[in-house]
């Protein structure tokens, strides 16, 4: 009988197999993921954007005084020797030997496959001859040679080999187990527990412990938990926010706190050196107690804040924990966007009026935060400051010259170069071509939007009450490129300008006798007038004459009149018959133009309907696309003189009311503008018919004096009233009704074939 058997890998083969599978499994991903970057790669980059970038804070960190590293170097090293255990296994099983093999008597009688039974019957006395047990041969291979015997000569034995493949019929199914066998042995089966309860009892449930209490205390986003319930409380508690308590909210993050995060320092020199920096800034104010905004690490971290916006010089103690702060502000100010546009939705679904929404000032305010952090500047301070080699004393020679009233940086990028040349005299030349290579890397995005209602019959029609989806097309170019472009076109628009007036010049240079040779002006052809021909009107004949002709005609004159009637009544009827004609080629002229407007909005409607159809399917491929895509949310570096580390390009969008500043759509963080981004904005119709008027805002969480603003109209109509039938619902009914009738023409003609053999 066949059966099961289990046994472990005596040899070890086996488990080389299985140790080679196992490292595989872990080598090739982990290299993949955890390979170090090529850091020559990454010094390519850097030198490629020195022209620009040189002046950066987080440039001259990077390039000139790289920290030395030994992470990247010990990924390598285990990297490595994981792949060294890994050739090293599958060289090892290469050269194992295969211990199942099939079962074939010819070889082991030395015969070739189809030898007849005489040459088997030799063979086996030659080889029993040589491994009898009697004679001093092997006992095990004569074995083997007389169940080789068997199996050729011996009809059942042929056919359980034929069948089974062993001569003695079926034989036990042999499992092997992966596994050597000292690991079950009982003589190591002490030291094999204590190895499976280090692993699986302590190693184990220290390391998920650490992963869940550390994750637990996180956000998505990767901010603390604590740090949302600190901006939920206060953004709730001071429903507008200006600047200077938004600063003080900022700081209260548990990030700047030591006891909940270890990178966050605490020294001893603190208790001296910021107490020197409170008296330097002012306008500090230190006697409220609201913890935890007045916390030690708190007020730490808001004096650091505010010597950076003001982009004062601060002890070097100091610089390490300013750079670790400032490199948390971006991240904490879009968590606190996200608190405020949560408790603006908290807001709306609730009808209780004591629970008041934050205002749109305080969602402005962090944005412009963020760009104030980014450029180490203050709020209103001028945008140019963003800018090398200008000062605050350069800076009066530029806002406040003359002839040229500078105020914003497209002001300065769309002067002519001559003029943007005298106006930056102050500057020497080196300093000048940097100057115009950043002003030329600064972004200048444009936006096209369109607004419609998804889903809907008619989608340019809003109603009251509808879902309105607002579509941003997003474009991104530098200044460079686009004021290039408007440089270029008003060139060719000055030319023809120019030929045009020294052709003018010419005409005054030319002589009083040329202009008098000229003659009158000749009227154009379409206004002029040609005279009516009119008809030669017949001159009567005198009394007498009338008479006599009448007289001297006679009976002529009277077939003449006769003539005359009848041509008459000829004229007559060849008039109404043409009055009729004309009518019936007038009504089939209507016919035929009725027609050709039916086929004209026939022809409109299904362009209509393909557009709508066409809009549908782009609208679910952009779905599609941005759940199956991920797009790099790596766009362009950011131009930031005091930033401590590379920021890349993001933006803010959404939709408000400026007039009742209230916010319209939430705000929309748009991370991978790199060249064009197309976003939905999605939000409810109002709920009365009118017309509306809103502001798409697109933000700049980097840059300053950058930010886009584009109006948005809209006119909401009623809503329709819910139709009662509708072709679509009477399928059914009309299904059976045809069926009511095919039954009843089914009964008819039975009843007819009935008659009829009646009849015969």
């Amino acid at each position: 009988m066949a059966g099961q058997q289990f046994q472990y890998d005596d040899s070890g083969n086996t488990f080389f197999y299985f140790l080679t599978s196992f490292v595989g499994l872990i080598v090739i991903p982990a290299t993949y993921y955890l390979w170090p970057r090529d850091q020559n790669a990454e010094q390519i980059r850097l030198k490629n954007i020195r022209k620009v970038y040189g002046r950066c804070m987080w440039y001259r960190l990077r390039l000139l005084k790289p920290q030395p590293n030994i992470i990247p170097t010990v990924k390598k090293i285990v990297l490595l020797a994981g792949w060294a255990l890994f050739l090293f296994l599958a060289y090892k099983v290469s050269k194992t030997d295969r211990e199942y093999q099939e079962y074939n008597p010819y070889e082991v009688l030395n015969l070739d496959p189809g030898a007849t039974v005489a040459e088997i019957k030799k063979q086996y006395r030659l080889l029993s001859l040589k491994y009898h047990p009697d004679k001093g041969g092997d006992e095990v291979m004569f074995m083997r040679i007389a169940k080789a015997y068997a199996a050729l000569t011996d009809e059942e034995s042929r056919k359980n080999w034929e069948e089974f493949g062993n001569p003695d019929g079926p034989q036990a199914t042999s499992f092997g187990i992966a596994l050597p066998a000292w690991i079950v042995d009982q003589k190591n089966s002490i030291l094999v527990l204590l190895v499976y309860g280090l692993a699986f009892m302590v190693i184990l449930p220290v390391v998920v412990g650490s992963w869940w209490y550390r994750s637990i205390r996180y956000s998505g986003d990767q901010i603390l938990i604590r740090t949302t319930q600190i901006y939920t409380y206060f953004v709730y508690k001071t429903r507008n926010m200006d600047m200077k308590r938004l600063i003080m909210v900022l700081a209260g993050a548990s990030e700047f706190d030591p006891q909940y995060n270890k990178d966050a320092t605490s020294r001893p020199t603190d208790n001296i050196l910021i107490p020197q920096l409170i008296r330097e800034i002012g306008s500090i104010n230190l006697k409220k107690n609201e913890p935890p905004l007045t916390c030690p690490y708190s007020l730490k971290a808001r004096v650091l804040l505010l010597s950076h916006l003001a982009r004062m010089k601060i002890p070097e103690t100091l610089e390490e924990d300013q750079q670790f702060m400032l490199k948390k502000c971006p991240a904490l100010l879009q968590e606190m966007v996200n608190v405020i546009c949560q408790l603006i939705i908290m807001a709306r679904s609730r009808e209780e009026r004591e629970f008041r929404a934050p205002t749109l000032a305080s969602l402005e305010n962090c944005m412009k935060l963020s760009q104030m952090a980014v450029q180490g500047l203050q709020q209103f301070k001028s945008p140019l400051l963003q800018l090398p080699h200008i000062e605050e004393d350069n800076l009066r020679r530029v806002s406040n010259h003359k002839k040229y009233k500078i105020k914003t940086i497209q002001d300065l990028v769309s002067l002519k170069e001559s003029d943007r040349h005298s106006l930056l005299h102050f500057l020497e030349d080196d300093k000048y071509e940097e100057v115009m290579a950043v002003l030329g890397s600064f972004p200048y995005v444009t936006m096209d939007i369109k607004s419609q209602v998804l889903d809907d019959e008619d989608s340019n029609n809003i109603t009251v009450g509808s879902l309105v989806t607002v579509l941003v097309k997003l474009t991104r170019q530098t200044m460079a490129e686009v004021f290039e472009k408007e440089q270029s076109i008003c060139a060719a628009e000055e030319q023809p300008a120019e030929d045009g007036q020294s052709d003018a010049s010419k005409n005054k240079a030319k002589g009083g006798w040329q202009q008098k040779s000229k003659g009158p002006k000749k009227m154009p052809k379409s206004k002029k007038k040609k005279p009516l021909k009119k008809k030669p009107a017949a001159v009567p004949l005198p009394p007498a004459k009338q008479q006599k002709q009448k007289q001297a005609n006679g009976v002529v004159g009277s077939e003449a009149v006769v003539k005359e009637e009848e041509d008459d009544i000829s004229d007559k009827g060849s008039e109404s018959e043409e009055e009729e004609t004309n009518r019936d080629s007038q009504s089939e002229k209507d016919d035929g133009s009725d027609r050709e407007s039916e086929r004209e909005q026939d022809e409109k409607q299904s362009k209509d309907d393909e557009a709508e159809w066409q809009e549908l399917q782009q609208s679910i491929q952009r779905k599609e696309r941005a759940l199956l895509e991920t797009k790099s949310k790596i766009t362009h570096p950011v131009y930031s003189l005091y930033f401590p580390e590379e920021k890349q390009e993001w933006w803010w969008l959404y939709i408000a009311d400026r007039k009742e500043q209230t916010l319209i759509s939430m705000p929309y963080h748009v991370c991978t503008l790199k060249d064009t981004e197309e976003v939905e904005l999605k939000f409810p119709a109002p709920g009365k018919p009118g017309n509306y008027q809103y502001t798409v805002f697109l933000r700049s969480d980097s840059y300053m004096g950058l930010d886009q603003i584009k109006p948005l109209k809209l006119e909401v109509h009623e809503a329709k009233p819910v139709p009662e039938n509708h072709p679509q619902w009477d399928t059914a009914i009309e299904g059976d009704e045809d069926q009511e009738d095919s039954e009843g023409f089914e009964d008819s003609f039975e009843e007819e074939e009935e008659e009829e053999e009646g009849d015969d």
